[in-house]
């Protein structure tokens, strides 16, 4: 079972690895944009509506790499002191009355919402022959039926805390750097900094 979960962590994240580059073509395509247009003095019309298509493509296809790394915004201010199987509970209760339901209708009506786009061949109606949007909702369905599967595999690991009372492992990868045990592991303490500081500030 483990060896699953871990799999479709690893798809979540090589998934949400792919997509990242959306933010690379977004950053040059605007710094193009705006050359192109204050320099060149050659604005191009569809411009808004690519940078609206790759961001929204990164915001939706990096959803179940989030979820996969624990990594969505939550109240942690009690959740943090609970013990694993409150947690687990905690969890359990949300995905089940939140987290299904809500991904189904995003996946079930994307998928229509993008099979009318593109019985339409749909374009953009912000710009004169603007770019087509019907590959863009594509998005939306395919980005659902990912989450839901990574969300199955977060219910799974609640019952599996639920049943052990510890988590089960996640797919390691890049993580925010927690400083109070950077600091720990460093022996580095307040104080030591605050004299840094000081002596800095002298110098």
């Amino acid at each position: 079972m483990q060896r699953t979960l871990l799999f479709i962590d690893k798809v979540s994240t090589w998934i949400g690895q792919v997509f990242s580059f959306c933010i690379v073509i977004l950053t040059l395509h605007v710094s193009w944009e705006v050359f192109s247009r204050y320099v060149l003095g050659a604005p191009r019309a569809w411009a808004f509506d690519f940078m609206i298509m790759m961001y929204g493509t990164l915001f939706m296809m990096a959803g179940a790499y989030t979820l996969s790394k624990n990594g969505h915004v939550r109240g942690d201010v009690l959740y943090g002191f609970f013990q694993p199987r409150t947690q687990a509970t905690i969890d359990l209760v949300l995905y089940i009355v939140f987290f299904i339901p809500g991904v189904f209708a995003l996946t079930y009506a994307g998928y229509y919402f993008a099979a009318d786009s593109w019985a339409i061949r749909e374009t953009s109606n912000i710009t004169y022959e603007g770019p087509p949007y019907y590959p863009f909702k594509t998005v939306i369905p395919v980005a659902g039926a990912i989450l839901m599967a990574q969300g199955i595999v977060e219910i799974i690991r609640c019952i599996i805390c639920l049943k052990q009372g510890a988590w089960p492992s996640r797919q390691v990868d890049v993580e925010e750097v927690d400083v109070g045990k950077l600091k720990e592991e460093l022996h580095v303490k307040d104080e030591d900094i605050q004299k840094l500081d000081a002596y800095v500030t002298h110098r």
